[in-house]
């Protein structure tokens, strides 16, 4: 049991997805954390009145049956600061992404002058007409 287990996290790649979300999640973190530690003062000082994450349009304001004042308001603020936040994240993953994954090239192809295919430079002998080359 223990060994159909084991085969099944090595032929999915279980494990390797595993530890894929965890380090998304921390980087995530990181992510989150230099946009509003870092970038969000620097914007805060061009945009004014610097809170401008709390930022929101009042619909209507009610008095509660406790006696506390209940405000129904769009927070438009909020969802700008979470769009920024995804862009920047989208934007690091895409820079590690294009470090880390380098494309491969395709191997030097040549066109067979009888049905026009492409096959490898080296061949002598076309795989698709069998034609010599």
């Amino acid at each position: 049991m223990i060994k159909g287990f084991k085969e099944f996290l090595l032929k999915n790649q279980v494990l390797g997805l595993a530890i894929a979300v965890i380090i998304g999640g921390a980087l995530g973190k990181v992510v989150s954390s230099m946009v509003a530690d870092i970038l969000m003062p620097v914007i805060s000082l061009i945009l004014p009145g610097g809170e401008w994450r709390t930022a929101k349009i009042v619909l209507n304001r009610s008095v509660g049956p406790d006696g506390k004042e209940v405000i129904n308001a769009i927070s438009y603020g909020t969802f700008i600061g979470n769009v920024i936040d995804f862009l920047v994240i989208a934007f690091v993953v895409y820079m590690l992404t294009k470090a880390f994954i380098k494309e491969v090239a395709p191997p030097p192809t040549k066109a067979c002058p009888e049905c026009t295919e492409q096959i490898p430079l080296p061949s002598k002998r076309c795989k698709y007409c069998t034609a010599a080359v």
